[in-house]
């Protein structure tokens, strides 16, 4: 039995899936290029995102440590103004590489995971993390008030 549209469909689709990962792979790079030095390609930044979960970890109980979920990566300001333009977004990228690391660990958070890449209001290196534990806000249609 074929498909409606036969190969050429199919053949379609894998080259929008290959030009859409080779368009990844540049953006990717590019950040790369921006943010970490020649010599250490493994992103650095991911690094000490990791590095503030273990060293702010807070053990509650046998099984649950928490750990900070919220995250301030403050970047020189041309930095910042060349990746507020990309079109992909580095936020998303640096928050699944915070859950991946807590699922990892077993660790917990407060609240909803979040980076916030922000220019440097003061002289910085290349840029430096902060990271704070936030409660979840409690949603509204979970309160119930009664008359």
């Amino acid at each position: 039995m074929s498909l409606p549209g036969g190969d050429a469909g199919h053949v379609q689709a894998m080259r929008f899936f290959g030009a859409t990962e080779h368009a990844l792979e540049r953006w990717t790079t590019n950040v790369g290029r921006l943010l970490f030095p020649a010599k250490r390609r493994q992103l650095e930044v991911v690094v000490i995102l990791h590095r503030q979960c273990d060293d702010n970890a807070l053990i509650l109980g046998r099984r649950r440590v928490l750990v900070p979920n919220v995250y301030i990566v403050e970047l020189l300001p041309a930095i910042h103004r060349q990746l507020a333009a990309s079109a992909l977004p580095l936020e998303l990228y640096l928050v699944n590489q915070v859950r991946r690391h807590a699922a990892e660990q077993g660790y917990t958070f407060a609240g909803p995971v979040a980076v916030d890449l922000r220019p440097a209001a003061g002289a910085t290196r290349r840029f430096r993390i902060r990271s704070r534990i936030v409660p979840a806000e409690p949603k509204a249609s979970r309160l119930v008030t009664w008359t």
